[in-house]
């Protein structure tokens, strides 16, 4: 039977099986196989592949796997010059934006209140997610590696940790998004773009308390959502600050 010699470095060994980690893995080969369906056969995602060795030179994703093959997989583009590199993917995307899947609401929802371009349904099925990723060029945001394996997914991300807080800081230090942050700028319920509205257009839809003490409100362009600096703004500030520093 034929084999090849795999070894997986940095992050990308947060997939693969501790046993397995840090180290060259002899792989039996009982199919003819792409480099790509190997390195998911170990669980890690494509999307989050920036280069492939193969006896020391750059391969794509389509490369036919032969006996004897060492293949280094990276997660980043350091060792080598750029030239002699294949491209597995397009540029990164120029805007972030970003579609969610279903399980990470609460990361969507702190997303879109930093003003980051978050589409997100807790309906989504992984299939949904995939073409919304790939018709409108948009990063998968996901703790789910199967979604990743979707062929059509060019951009995605794995998010490593658990806790939504966390999330966000992991999220905002991967995409150095840290300059981008805009509060209140995007709505959190549907993600639609905020703007600047006179009371008198809206007194209608005020309660009592909010019509006599505020005066400065934002509403939604898409739903209609109704802002205004109230005595929770205070504490999405404080809330902003935590999330630049990476805190609970």
């Amino acid at each position: 039977m034929s084999q090849v010699y795999c070894r997986f470095y940095k992050e990308l060994n947060d997939f693969v099986t501790p046993a397995l980690r840090h180290t060259e893995i002899n792989h039996d080969l009982d199919r003819k196989a792409s480099v790509k369906d190997i390195i998911e056969s170990f669980g890690v995602p494509h999307t989050e592949v920036a280069l492939i060795l193969v006896n020391e030179v750059s391969v794509d994703f389509t490369y036919i796997a032969q006996d004897g093959d060492v293949i280094r997989v990276y997660p980043s583009l350091v060792y080598i010059d750029a030239k002699q590199m294949q491209q597995l993917r397009p540029e990164p995307l120029p805007i972030p934006k970003y579609v969610i899947d279903a399980n990470l609401g609460r990361l969507a929802r702190y997303l879109r209140l930093l003003g980051f371009d978050c589409l997100y349904r807790n309906d989504y099925s992984d299939e949904m997610v995939a073409k919304i990723s790939s018709e409108d060029e948009r990063m998968v945001l996901t703790r789910d590696r199967s979604l990743l394996q979707r062929k059509i997914i060019v951009y995605g991300y794995f998010v490593r940790a658990s806790t939504p807080r966390i999330q966000v800081h992991e999220v905002l230090k991967k995409f150095d998004l840290f300059h981008l942050i805009a509060p209140l700028s995007r709505c959190t319920r549907c993600n639609g773009k905020l703007r600047k509205i006179s009371k008198e257009k809206i007194e209608h839809r005020l309660q009592p308390l909010t019509k006599r003490y505020y005066n400065n409100f934002l509403i939604c362009a898409e739903c209609g959502q109704i802002y205004w600096q109230g005595s929770h703004y205070e504490r999405t500030i404080h809330l902003v600050d935590k999330f630049k520093v990476g805190g609970e």
